[in-house]
């Protein structure tokens, strides 16, 4: 058997994220259903990560075994790869990776991007989060620079997700005006469950003036969901970079 990284983009807009789940359309169902119609195998991919119902990916991995030796060089395979899935799924490349490879545990950095349209704009429907309320960015972005004093993020975890440690290392985090757009990008070795849909609400409400940059500080101090903001919409959310070793690749 041969181990291969399969590397695509998706919007998340019509689907229950990357994992499959019962009675609902995920983008792993697609993706191990196209591999498996192509290679006449039943191909199980093992994606990097969860993303939540409606957040996008700019750049995703996944990994699979096949019997099939040459795919990384078979641009035609590629070409009815992407024929298969719908438009809103797209794959950009194929590549061989050693046997033990593997695509979430292997990851060392991850990064996202969170899109907040200040202006009503038809062709951000669905791709960013529409809020056109005052906020204060400065104050935004020191409550941001605060993220790398801390490594534990319960106050920003999804209640129940049942992960073992909810420490996770920032290593970047900040907000850029560009326009009618305002950007979030932050950067870690792990995120938890919901994490950055959390922050970003929190941060909306420093920059209402409901929590100042030190409160918002205290609230992770404070390690209780509870007292942080309402997650950010999921359709401003886009995983944007996932690192690996190269002891990963051939």
């Amino acid at each position: 058997m041969n181990r291969y990284f399969i590397f695509l983009s998706y919007r998340g807009t019509n689907y229950h994220g990357w994992q499959i789940q019962e009675n609902a359309t995920s983008v792993q169902s697609l993706v191990n259903n196209a591999l498996s119609i192509l290679l006449k195998e039943n191909i199980q991919t093992i994606g990097a990560g969860r993303t939540d119902t409606g957040v996008h990916a700019k750049f995703y991995v996944a990994h699979f075994d096949s019997m099939a030796s040459n795919l990384e060089s078979d641009s035609k395979f590629l070409h009815s790869l992407n024929r298969i899935l719908p438009n809103d799924i797209a794959i950009q490349q194929i590549k061989k990776v050693r046997p033990n490879a593997n695509a979430r545990f292997d990851a060392t950095l991850r990064g996202y991007e969170y899109v907040i349209s200040r202006k009503k704009d038809p062709f951000w429907i669905g791709l960013s989060w529409f809020y056109d309320a005052q906020l204060n960015v400065e104050y935004m972005q020191l409550a941001a620079q605060q993220l790398m004093s801390y490594t534990d993020f319960t106050s920003f975890s999804k209640v129940g997700s049942g992960t073992k440690t909810n420490n996770c290392q920032i290593y970047n985090a900040e907000w850029k005006e560009n326009h009618n757009l305002l950007l979030f990008t932050i950067e870690a070795n792990r995120f938890l469950r919901n994490m950055v849909r959390a922050i970003v609400g929190t941060m909306i409400d420093v920059g209402r003036g409901k929590i100042t940059p030190e409160g918002f500080s205290q609230i992770i101090e404070k390690r209780d969901r509870k007292l942080a903001g309402t997650s950010a919409p999921a359709e401003g959310l886009y995983l944007t970079r996932i690192e690996y070793p190269d002891k990963c690749f051939i």
